[in-house]
């Protein structure tokens, strides 16, 4: 946040002495008003008009070309923000997202609204909120008993701006909060259309929602009609300011004591001066949320990835190995697993198995690097995963997640993990994952789009897809959690081969299953229980150990 400061500090800067100059060539009407009514009138001088006139125009020229410069100075703000803050904001939310899924995280709506602040008319207002106290200095300057009612004026007008301020702003903070959740209850439900169709639960969804609108509702109807009722009484407040200052300056006319052209530019400057602080009243909620939004992205930005110079690494060999690695996820007391110590050599195969929450799918994530151990290190080829840039490590690593997901768009985009499609590598990917022939059944082959999450082809089909995903571009470890869970017969043969395949092309596999087919192409055997290691060895003698211990107990059973 420090180096955005650093971006746009110029900018603002910009913008302070821009608005300091339009400030003071707004002073340039009321001076007009009256000249005009005090000389020109009073001397029927039509040449002192005439200049008046020359000088006011290039005056109001020169105030609209700086108020044009000074909007678009605001634009590119508000787009020099969304750029420099949008790329690490999308960083962290995926590695937060990552580390703990199902979480929500509002980080583009929140640069989004502070956009819409910096580019926005209260943005200005803050700016010109300062030249109250020089219009009012200028209106004293008039008459004292002008500045004393401009002092009146602007202190009324900066009261209701307080009072709205401590009134609406943890109504406005509740009702952000309230909206958030029920967009997120709204969109997770949404997720389980097939359940809440099948079982007759939508009636239940739609009551649960209903009870989170109507909590918005009424937070919404309460800072509604603060809202109205500040924004109606500002300006019923200026108006009536406006009109019982112009009563004053009558009356000091009337007793001699002031001018008709002071009566007139006091009835400008006034004006001016209560503009801004009615602006920022208008425009409170938006400062509200900007400022909300502000301070979840402070907090968001510890994720933010630093900028420290990092040796680029070369492409690993795939050797990987596990130092005493432990992992409790946040606000679990139990640790998922415990002293897990291991290692395989580059090219080398292991299976890991166990029973279900033995911490398998934790251990392939933590491989993978998408997890960070809270003790201990997983290293490829001696470099702890943390200290490879994510851009340099992913296209060496495969991984296929226990739930594929995939992405909107077609097959070969997906399988090109997004990237620039090279029709070559895309082949050979799906071919060496044993899906080429899948994929040409699909309605458009490579170029079928896969809807959103892939919900246009079959889980098989996204396994297998995925499968060709995680072997693009050659990676030299890949890991697979579960990944014929979804697979027919077919399929399953295919993913053996594929495992075959990189085994013999010297690629480190990871593979967390319980299928004895794809157990026959490792070369080693992890046996997880309770979060920790109760065997791992080569695959021949852990599976005798196994078979053993099953007759051991089948038996004991027996007897």
């Amino acid at each position: 946040m420090k180096s955005l400061w650093s971006l746009l500090r110029p900018l603002l800067v910009g913008i302070a002495v821009f608005s300091f100059v339009i400030n003071l060539l707004f002073l340039v009407p009321a001076f007009f008003s009256l000249q005009v009514f005090d000389r020109v009138i009073s001397t029927n001088s039509r040449d002192t008009l005439l200049v008046l006139m020359l000088g006011t125009g290039v005056a109001l020229g020169i105030l609209l070309l700086l108020d044009y410069v000074r909007t678009r100075v605001q634009s590119l703000l508000g787009n020099l923000l969304d750029e420099h803050l949008s790329p690490p904001v999308v960083h962290a939310i995926v590695e937060r997202s990552a580390r703990a899924p199902g979480t929500r995280m509002d980080g583009i709506r929140d640069v989004a609204a502070l956009r819409t602040m910096f580019s926005a008319n209260a943005l200005i207002a803050l700016f010109d909120a300062p030249w109250v106290v020089v219009y009012v200095a200028v209106i004293w300057m008039f008459h004292p008993y002008l500045g004393m009612g401009a002092v009146l004026s602007t202190s009324v007008m900066v009261i209701l701006a307080w009072l709205n301020d401590r009134m609406s702003r943890r109504a406005l903070e509740d009702l952000q909060k309230e909206g958030r959740r029920a967009s997120q209850y709204v969109e997770n439900s949404l997720r389980n259309a097939e359940i809440l169709q099948a079982l007759g639960m939508t009636h239940r969804l739609l009551a649960r929602w209903r009870t989170l609108q109507n909590r918005i509702a009424a937070t919404q109807i309460s800072v509604g009609r603060s809202t109205v009722a500040f924004t109606a009484l500002t300006k019923f407040a200026r108006q009536a300011i406006q009109i019982l200052m112009l009563a004053l300056g009558a009356w000091l006319v009337l007793t001699q004591q002031a001018s008709a052209g002071i009566m007139i530019a006091t009835s400008i400057l006034l004006g001016k001066a209560l503009q801004p602080v009615e602006q920022l009243v208008g425009s409170w909620r938006v400062l509200i949320e900007a400022r909300a939004a502000y301070r979840r992205l402070v907090e968001l930005s510890q994720d933010f990835a630093r900028d420290e110079p990092r040796l680029t690494l070369p492409r690993p060999e795939g050797r990987l190995s596990a130092e005493n690695v432990a992992f409790r996820p946040a606000g679990v007391e139990t640790p998922v697993l415990s002293n897990i110590t291991f290692q395989i050599a580059p090219g080398e195969a292991l299976a890991i198995l166990g029973p279900s929450a033995a911490g398998k799918s934790t251990l392939a994530r933590l491989l993978t690097g998408v997890w960070a151990p809270n003790s201990g290190h997983v290293r490829l080829d001696g470099a702890d995963l943390s200290h490879w840039k994510r851009e340099e490590l992913g296209p060496h690593i495969g991984y296929v997640p226990q739930d594929v997901e995939l992405f909107d768009g077609t097959v070969a985009e997906n399988i090109a993990r997004l990237d620039k499609v090279d029709a070559k590598a895309v082949v050979e990917a799906a071919t060496r994952a044993n899906a080429h022939e899948m994929i040409l059944t699909l309605p458009q082959g490579y170029d079928t789009p896969v809807g959103d999450h892939g919900a246009r082809l079959s889980p098989g089909q996204r396994q297998r897809v995925a499968l060709a995903r995680a072997i693009y571009g050659n990676p030299q470890l890949v890991v697979l959690d579960e990944p014929n869970s979804n697979l027919d017969g077919a399929g399953e043969a295919a993913l053996a081969q594929a495992m075959a395949g990189l085994r013999k092309a010297g690629v480190t596999t990871v593979v967390v299953t319980h299928r004895p087919s794809l157990i026959a192409h490792v070369d080693k055997i992890m046996l997880l229980a309770a979060g920790r290691i109760q065997q791992f060895g080569p695959a021949a003698e852990v599976m005798k150990d196994m078979q053993r211990q099953a007759q051991a107990l089948v038996d004991r059973k027996a007897a």
